[in-house]
């Protein structure tokens, strides 16, 4: 979407946000969790976007979306704290690529403790992957109807037709 000079842009008080301020390796450790606990916002903000087809009428359903995301960060360094930095810097630590597969111990000991703390189990694979029905309470927004007019005008049954120059016109309509 372009700006224009009619372009009405929100007012800053209407972007200010708290931001998410974390590290890659924290965003990685908690990401399942996040996802499957702000799943309902997160799919409520993207259906707005691409129905809206304009960010600016999805600022609420954003907002949410990162509300969600810090709540949950605060729940598990409240309740997880130790089994938390144990997986991440088991990620970090390990591979150069945070890979997943040298840290299972540490990753089962973190899924116990959110399981147990914050009632959120850890989806399976593919989980995210999955089509999912969102059911929201925000209104549908209208398409614009645009009809255009037949290009070419049909040819009338009764009009007389000349014969061909080098073959019958109709021997395929059989």
């Amino acid at each position: 979407m372009a700006a224009t000079a009619k372009t009405v842009l929100p007012e800053e008080s209407e972007l200010t946000v708290q931001e998410i301020n974390v590290t890659w390796p924290v965003l990685h450790t908690a990401s399942v969790y996040i996802g499957k606990a702000c799943e309902w916002y997160n799919n409520d903000y993207m259906l707005c976007r691409m129905e809206e087809a304009d960010p600016r009428r999805c600022l609420n359903e954003g907002k949410a979306v990162t509300a969600c995301a810090l709540d949950i960060l605060k729940k598990m360094k409240k309740h997880c704290l130790e089994d938390f930095n144990a997986y991440m810097t088991c990620l970090e630590r390990s591979s150069g690529t945070l890979e997943l597969s040298l840290c299972r111990k540490t990753q089962a000991a973190l899924d116990q403790c959110v399981l147990n703390n914050l009632n959120i189990e850890r989806p399976p694979y593919g989980y995210f992957c999955e089509a999912k029905i969102h059911h929201t309470s925000r209104p549908r927004p209208e398409i614009p109807q645009t009809t255009f007019p037949d290009p070419v005008p049909g040819i009338p049954p009764d009009q007389p037709r000349e014969k061909g120059k080098y073959h019958n016109r109709t021997w395929y309509k059989s």
